[in-house]
């Protein structure tokens, strides 16, 4: 019997042995493989890398290297230039035939782009405001008073946050022709932006970088247009704006125009915040009704009535019949 009980014990451990061996052997066989793909893959690169020489497109990561200078030079908030720089380690490890080399480099490429310190000085000449609305508006005296009352303010007080202005009048009496006098008066840049037919919330905070071809928003699009962080910028038939399954886009709105959030802008692509408090955002309507009340209620709403004929008979006089002629070529 004691025999038995050994021999049995002898069983199991060569049993155990054998277990350990075979896995020894398939952990060495798994490890060689991966060892010859990686070779294999090493191989394939160099040889693409020759094959590029030959034929003169190699770069020797010049593109890389370009994006790193860019990244060191950027005037940004020490998040964003953090988030840059992860990036361009990420993309240094892949390899740049990979799709995901080039989505990594687009969302690069706009961070770098975007205007993060980049700003214009305020020059505000209240006589000249006021010499540049009387240019460009016949009649229409309450609101160019109420406009220079709002430059006045804002040249008495530079750092502060002004109100909202909300244009609302009927189609063709000079909405979006006041904005860009404002910005010509305070000596920024204007960007003008159309809500109208407006129904998807990514259209104002981009879509996720998930997504195939994904981009910023149009509110980060039109800074980046701007070139800088205190832009006019001009939000065209706010009351045109409408709600399906893809989001409301006036919710989203809420954030852009609240001094209290957006100057941490939360843009889905971007993924890091973005400064909008130096903006000047200005909006236009037709009709107040179809505005949401707690979008009504961020802005300062400015009439603009329809014309007199008399008014009408002057502006005719003076700015359509010239333009007339000069569209048609008559001296």
């Amino acid at each position: 019997v004691p025999l038995l009980k050994r021999l049995n014990q002898i069983t199991k451990l060569v049993a155990r042995e054998l277990e350990l061996a075979k896995l020894s052997t398939q952990i060495t066989s798994e490890v060689s493989g991966q060892l010859e793909r990686a070779q294999r893959e090493h191989f394939l690169r160099e040889q693409m890398k020759m094959i590029q020489r030959e034929l003169g497109e190699e770069d020797d990561g010049a593109d890389l290297k370009q994006l790193q200078e860019r990244v060191e030079g950027l005037d940004a908030p020490d998040r964003v230039k953090e988030v840059a720089q992860q990036e361009i380690e990420r993309m240094s490890r892949m390899n740049p035939a990979a799709s995901d080399y080039n989505v990594s480099r687009t969302y690069l490429q706009w961070i770098l782009d975007l205007p993060w310190n980049i700003r214009t000085d305020d020059n505000i000449d209240i006589k000249r405001a006021a010499q540049i609305l009387d240019r460009d508006h016949y009649g229409l005296e309450d609101v160019k008073g109420r406009i220079v009352e709002f430059l006045a303010v804002r040249k008495l007080k530079t750092e502060g946050h002004g109100p909202i202005i909300c244009f609302s009048g009927p189609p063709g009496v000079g909405k979006t022709s006041i904005g860009k006098s404002i910005a010509e008066a305070m000596g920024r840049k204007f960007v003008r932006m159309s809500l109208g037919g407006l129904r998807d919330e990514a259209e104002i905070r981009g879509h996720r970088r998930t997504y195939v071809g994904a981009l910023p928003g149009r509110i980060i699009q039109s800074m980046k247009k701007a070139g800088t962080v205190n832009p006019v910028f001009l939000l065209d038939e706010v009351d045109k704006m409408s709600t399906d399954f893809r989001g409301d886009p006036a919710s989203a709105l809420l954030e852009v125009l609240d001094h209290e959030q957006n100057h941490a802008f939360s843009d889905h692509y971007l993924e890091v915040e973005y400064n909008l408090s130096n903006v000047l955002f200005i909006t236009t309507a037709n009709y107040l009704d179809n505005i949401p009340l707690p979008l009504q209620d961020r802005m300062e709403i400015i009439e603009l009535p329809g014309y007199l004929h008399l008014e009408k008979f002057e502006i005719a006089k003076r700015f359509l019949i010239r333009k007339q002629l000069e569209e048609n070529s008559i001296p």
